[in-house]
Formats: structure tokens, C-alpha cells, sequence
């Protein structure tokens, strides 16, 4: 199974925060740039950048997800793709969609489908596009 791994161009310490509380997530792993055994090559992250997130992983509902700053420098984009979240229940759906709607934009309001009882699809305060769903 492909494991996302999400680049925040120094905001990940902030989505990190976000998501833990926003989803539970839980952070298995986080190094710094000045935690390295190897420094970066010369010029890939802006000097003053030793305290940004090279790599993390956090769980979020047992599935593991990555994270970095990258090269800090920019603005991220996040298109062509969301993460899905199954809720075990609508008021689960509901707190984890408004949790990540929090500074985000709603894309498809959370509601009943043919296909499930609770979908809507958010993009969060970072950019990163969810979809939540509660299952038939």
C-alpha cells in the first residue's frame, strides 16, 4: 500500500499540531534538519532552516502518513488528490470534517449520498484535500 507523504515547505510542525488535534494523529517520528547524521546539500533548505521538519510520520486512524517541511521555501500545493478518512459514525464524521474545515474550505458539504450515510469532501487550512465518509 502507497503511504502519502505530504510536503508543507515549513509549515509541517504546524500541520503536525493541526492534525493531532484535529484527527488524534499521533507522531511515531520527527527528526529536524540539525538532528541529521548528514547535513542537507549546500543550497536545498534556506539557511536558519536547522529547526524544520526534514521527515515525520504520524498515524492518523491507524494509517500511517509522512510529512516534511522539504525544502522550506514556498508555498505548497496540494492537487490531484485527497486523503479519505472513514468514520466509524455520522457524529464522528462530523467532529473530524468541522475539525479540519477549521481555516480550510468546504468542497462538498458533509451529507447522505446513495453511497454512503455521511460524505463531503474539505480541503484544510493547508490545502490538503479530505474526504470523509461514513460507510453504508
Amino acid at each position: 500500500m502507497p503511504t502519502p507523504y505530504l510536503v508543507f515547505n515549513g509549515r509541517c510542525e504546524e500541520a503536525l499540531d493541526f492534525y493531532k488535534k484535529a484527527l488524534g494523529a499521533k507522531v511515531e517520528m520527527m527528526m529536524r534538519f540539525k538532528e541529521s547524521p548528514e547535513p542537507p546539500p549546500p543550497g536545498m533548505v534556506p539557511p536558519g532552516s536547522d529547526n524544520k521538519i526534514m521527515h515525520s510520520c504520524l498515524r492518523i486512524n491507524g494509517e500511517a502518513v509522512m510529512a516534511s517541511d522539504g525544502c522550506a521555501q514556498g508555498t505548497p500545493k496540494f492537487e490531484g488528490f485527497s486523503l479519505s478518512i472513514n468514520a466509524k459514525d455520522e457524529a464522528e464524521a462530523d467532529r473530524v470534517f468541522a475539525a479540519l474545515g477549521e481555516g480550510g474550505k468546504v468542497q462538498m458539504p458533509l451529507g447522505k449520498t446513495f453511497f454512503a450515510k455521511r460524505f463531503g469532501m474539505v480541503a484544510d487550512r493547508f490545502g490538503v484535500g479530505w474526504m470523509v465518509i461514513v460507510e453504508q
